[in-house]
């Protein structure tokens, strides 16, 4: 592999764990220069490059190096004028590219945000994602009419943005004059501070009340975001008795958001709330053909169904596999085996068990209710705090089968019976409210990815 092809089997790794923008900044203009004596020499733009690369993005690029060439055992960064060269025949090609390495993230549509390949025809339906992809096509042919707002919401690496993004490609190609925004909650947030710090809030107010679809991405970041939230709530108001469209995604349910203003809570759930669960092997399988096929590689069936077996609970994951094995087959110029694919796939398959311990399972839901691991072990009777509690101490009894004293006396000592009664309180909720099950569902998987 020359080291051309060995930086671009890097980047195409990169690309699907961190964002766009960040990829754009710090990949763009690098290369590897050259190899000496187990050391991989890259090539960057600049020193402000060379320090972030360094201190950010050090470890996740010589694991993937590593990977791909076990000779290689260091990087050393070094600023020179490299640029990224085109070759011939690209490891990878991506959907509506030519070459890997065109950047897919600066051709973001800059008034808009969107990214042209998120569509509705590249997103593989299953039974896990059915009603989300039924809501998003309604909205997307009558913006405003139908499903207002929408809701999304549902794990990491499940296809959230990809749809929200679609909805927005959709909208943008049917109904030219309709202006479209899609950001992240941080994003908008930040924009939020800027404004106030340039005595430009009228000016902001005015360009997001011009929307016709406004798409907001993560907004469990609103949580603890007094002015943002304040900010959001009245361009939201204005929005919505205009009959715009209102698109919004979470990790969780809105109930589920902490240290969100109750008035914003009840007008997310005055629409379509609709949840992306875990996909299905068959759908798993599915994904893979699809974007195997888009990449313009194919594997045989067996191995799809090893991928698909392998990782369960991640699409994202599921496409870095299948880079690595489309990286293999362009190099080596034939199809890898089950053998060769357990082989190239060991560093994402051969993680050992994760333990779940009390500890862990207090620190998630403290976690996901924006709350320090601190509160929930306080003996405080606000509400707030109070049901992630009994959450806690049902998961400890549910997943550990923790006895009641032990649980007592992990939130500072308190009586058994306080254990029995928020487990059988949880229990009986469970059985009757789907929401809280998607709750704690939501919980369960943050336990045992974490």
């Amino acid at each position: 592999m020359t080291n051309q092809e060995l930086w671009q089997a890097v980047l195409a790794q990169v690309q699907l764990n961190i964002s766009q923008a960040n990829f754009a900044t710090w990949f763009k203009n690098t290369e590897i220069s050259s190899q000496k004596e187990g050391l991989a020499i890259v090539s960057v733009p600049n020193l402000f490059v060379k320090e972030w690369l360094e201190n950010k993005y050090n470890k996740p690029i010589l694991k993937i190096l590593h990977g791909l060439n076990e000779g290689i055992k260091g990087i050393e960064y070094v600023v020179g004028k490299a640029g990224l060269k085109v070759v011939n025949k690209p490891i990878l090609t991506l959907p509506e590219e030519t070459n890997q390495l065109e950047f897919l993230e600066l051709k973001v549509n800059k008034e808009t945000n969107l990214n042209p390949r998120y569509v509705f025809d590249s997103f593989i339906v299953g039974p896990f994602n059915e009603l989300p992809h039924a809501a998003a096509i309604a909205v997307s042919k009558d913006p405003g009419s139908v499903y207002n707002p929408l809701f999304i919401y549902g794990g990491v690496g499940l296809g959230k943005t990809h749809l929200l993004q679609a909805i927005g490609n959709e909208v943008v190609k049917n109904f030219a004059k309709k202006k479209v925004k899609y950001l992240s909650t941080e994003k908008f947030a930040s924009e939020v501070v800027n404004a106030i710090k340039n005595h430009e809030m009228e000016s902001f107010k005015v360009k997001y009340r011009a929307m016709d679809v406004l798409i907001i991405d993560d907004v469990q970041f609103l949580a603890g975001k007094e002015k943002t939230q304040e900010e959001f709530f009245h361009i939201f108001n204005v929005l919505y008795e205009a009959n715009k469209q209102i698109i919004l995604s979470s990790d969780r349910p809105p109930k589920a958001i902490q240290s969100l203003a109750e008035r914003l809570r009840s007008r997310f759930e005055g629409g379509m709330t609709a949840d992306i669960g875990i996909p299905d092997f068959e759908t798993r399988v599915a994904i893979l053909k699809a974007k195997a096929q888009m990449k313009g590689a194919d594997f045989n069936e067996e191995v799809y169904e090893f991928i698909a077996n392998s990782i369960q609970r991640n699409i994202r994951e599921l496409e870095g596999a299948l880079n690595r094995l489309i990286v293999y087959q362009k190099i080596n110029g034939q199809q890898p085996d089950v053998e060769v694919a357990k082989n190239l796939l060991k560093n994402l398959l051969s993680s050992p068990a994760k333990l779940i311990t009390s500890r862990k399972i207090i620190q998630t839901v403290a976690e996901f209710y924006d709350l320090k691991e601190k509160d929930i072990l306080m003996s405080s009777r606000k509400k707030e705090i109070v049901r992630p509690r009994q959450i806690a101490m049902y998961l400890l009894r549910e997943e550990l089968k923790s006895s009641f004293p032990f649980i007592g006396r992990r939130f500072n000592g308190k009586d058994h019976t306080t254990a029995i009664h928020s487990y059988r309180k949880i229990l009986n909720e469970v059985a009757r409210d789907k929401k809280l099950e998607e709750e704690i569902g939501l919980i369960k998987e943050r336990v045992l990815s974490s």
